[in-house]
């Protein structure tokens, strides 16, 4: 069947879906809860495009093609839709896409990654980061009056992480020459997501300390990478495991939208942390999608997530009758590949 996108003339297959039909012709229609080979569940709404002839909108990951349609799927319309879309999605959603320690840090050093390499022991992943984000003539903690450690929230519980020493004694076992003549030395991560520092109240700070590994001596020296990596286990990794590869981040940058001060739900921190295979739901960064939920509902082996009340207040939940700790024993990594924000991520 014949039919218009864009005002460009394009032949589709009957059972066609708007989007599977512009992306084949090289159209990009943005979405958030649609996965080829996963059945269509519109949710999000950021896939919408209009039918001229009726004017009315549709989300292209679920509407079929027809004979003679002339779909707008770019125009000024269209867009401000879309946005509405995101902005509805980012209204009750967490965004603290980095940590505080990130977020001040002059350099923009990927602290909480440098501190998950070393307290699980990956040395070389952790000199390989250094080796990667220093790239001017020295590191810049050397001048740096330790902006990172005045914001690390694990000084709210005891003592801030020694990250400024950290970061120095990593440096220091580079063996490469990494001098650059590029002195941009961050791109600005947070113009339009940043941590809301200091509105953790206690009961939220007990949710960060779930993720800490801390054997209990603390370090503020280190000269050995086993100091480095002992002080690293204390680290309540506040940032998000998908900063860079969230979907909902990367729509709201292309659109401009800036994380909403006023939430229509300003969701607690909670973690559930599988102890059996690692893995960790955050509900406050779940935009209610469903792909975790689809891809595993052919399981009959074990139990997975689902969908638990309605509306508003609906959540995605283990089952009922089951523990977090007994669900997707096998599956985990695949609902996690699939999950568009940081709502799923993997312990350590």
């Amino acid at each position: 069947m014949q039919l218009k996108i864009d005002n460009k003339e394009i032949y589709a297959r009957e059972g066609e879906t708007i989007l599977e039909a512009a992306a084949r012709t090289g159209i990009s229609i943005p979405t958030m809860c649609h996965r080829d080979g996963i059945e269509h569940y519109s949710s999000c709404m950021v896939c919408m495009v209009r039918e001229k002839k009726t004017g009315s909108f549709i989300p292209s990951c679920s509407a079929l093609v027809r004979e003679g349609m002339e779909i707008d799927a770019s125009g000024a319309e269209v867009i401000s839709i879309r946005k509405r879309a995101v902005e509805l999605l980012l209204s009750e959603h967490r965004a603290e896409c980095e940590a505080p320690c990130r977020v001040v840090c002059p350099a923009g050093y990927n602290i909480p990654k440098m501190n998950r390499f070393l307290a699980s022991g990956k040395i070389s992943e952790a000199i390989e980061l250094a080796l990667s984000e220093i790239i001017t003539p020295e590191i810049k903690c050397i001048t740096c009056p330790g902006y990172c450690e005045n914001a690390c929230r694990r000084k709210k519980v005891d003592i801030p992480i020694s990250i400024r020493n950290i970061q120095l004694f990593v440096s220091r076992n580079i063996k490469s020459d990494n001098s650059s003549d590029n002195t941009e030395v961050r791109n600005d991560l947070n113009k339009l997501f940043s941590s809301r520092i200091g509105r953790l109240d206690d009961s939220e700070l007990r949710e960060w300390l779930k993720e800490c590994t801390d054997p209990g001596a603390r370090f503020s020296d280190i000269n050995d990478f086993q100091s480095a990596g002992s002080e690293a286990q204390s680290c309540m990794h506040c940032d998000c495991r998908a900063s860079n590869d969230c979907a909902l981040r990367e729509i709201a940058q292309e659109f401009s939208i800036k994380d909403p001060v006023g939430k229509l739900i300003y969701a607690p921190i909670a973690k559930k942390i599988n102890q059996k295979t690692g893995l960790i739901f955050e509900n406050a960064k779940c935009i209610k999608c469903g792909l975790c939920v689809r891809v595993c509902e052919d399981s009959k082996d074990e139990p997975a997530l689902c969908f638990m009340h309605r509306g508003f207040i609906s959540i995605i939940s283990e089952p009922l009758i089951e523990e977090f700790n007994n669900i997707l024993a096998t599956q985990a990594e695949k609902c996690i590949e699939i999950c568009p924000t940081g709502a799923l991520s993997r312990f350590k």
